[in-house]
């Protein structure tokens, strides 16, 4: 069943959708990105009812605006050249909704030098470590744990978007978590990547050359799918590699993966 329609203003990007499902209306998460100000409008999403189904065969009528057309599971979106405006058929699973939005989302964020990584940040004393790695392997455990130890606030435990910007990198929460449940509408400048692999005993290391570029690589989402997506995202990499530390934690689900961190990263100043 359609709802209202809202509006979402996440990092920079303002994204008004029309006939909302219900359950996405009410959505705590996405409420936190609720648009409290009427700004221009980036990305306008419509939910298309068919105007008929004739023997089990949907009939929509639609813009010529439109050039491409992209299908996740069961549901279909199509959109124009530059993501402006893009609709979504009506969709048989609403769980759907959030992957066409990121997918949307990061066509436009892309431009905005913003990166998409699979990782949880947190914030502790006003700075940012991204904790990455696959799905698994501990990144929101790891937030925990700095929750739990060193009482830093967890942004998000799954999926962060980082920002160039001139004077910092900022990582960024945003509606998309995954399946954890840590979400909150702030960034923080990040201080240090840490990539984390599962390990019997607790170590840390600084990566360099080859072996750092392809360990955050590995955890970032590529646009592959946007003409000039891929150059612009590798661009923006290059500069956040060239800019912060990267380091390999082997590490247990424990206090002194914490404490090797803190050490590698903040040294004795905090």
């Amino acid at each position: 069943m359609l709802g209202d329609n809202k509006g979402y203003f996440v990092i920079s990007i303002q994204i008004e959708i029309k006939n909302c499902p219900r359950n996405f209306v009410n959505d705590y998460t996405w409420n936190k990105f609720a648009a409290t100000n009427k700004q221009k409008t980036d990305i306008n999403v419509t939910i298309k009812n068919s105007e008929s189904v004739d023997y089990q065969v949907e009939r929509y009528r639609m813009s010529q605006q439109y050039d491409q057309i992209m299908r996740y599971n069961s549901d279909v979106l199509v959109a124009n050249e530059d993501w402006s405006l893009c609709t979504l058929l009506s969709l048989k699973d609403p769980m759907n909704l959030p992957v066409f939005l990121n997918h949307i989302y990061y066509s436009k964020a892309v431009f905005c030098h913003l990166i998409q990584c699979h990782s949880s940040l947190i914030e502790y004393h006003g700075e940012g470590i991204l904790f990455l790695g696959p799905s698994g392997i501990g990144k929101t455990t790891q937030a925990e744990l700095w929750n739990k130890y060193r009482n830093a606030r967890i942004i998000n435990g799954d999926i962060v978007f980082v920002q160039e910007t001139l004077d910092a990198f900022l990582g960024w929460g945003t509606p998309w978590h995954g399946s954890s449940p840590y979400c909150e509408n702030t960034s923080v400048p990040v201080k240090a990547l840490i990539v984390l692999k599962q390990a019997p005993e607790n170590s840390i290391r600084e990566l360099t050359g080859f072996e750092k570029v392809t360990a955050v690589s590995n955890n970032v989402f590529y646009p592959r799918w946007l003409e000039g997506g891929m150059e612009l995202c590798l661009e923006t990499l290059n500069h956040l590699l060239s800019a912060l530390p990267v380091y390999e934690l082997s590490c247990r689900p424990d206090e002194d993966a914490v404490r090797l961190t803190e050490e590698a990263v903040f040294g004795g100043r905090v």
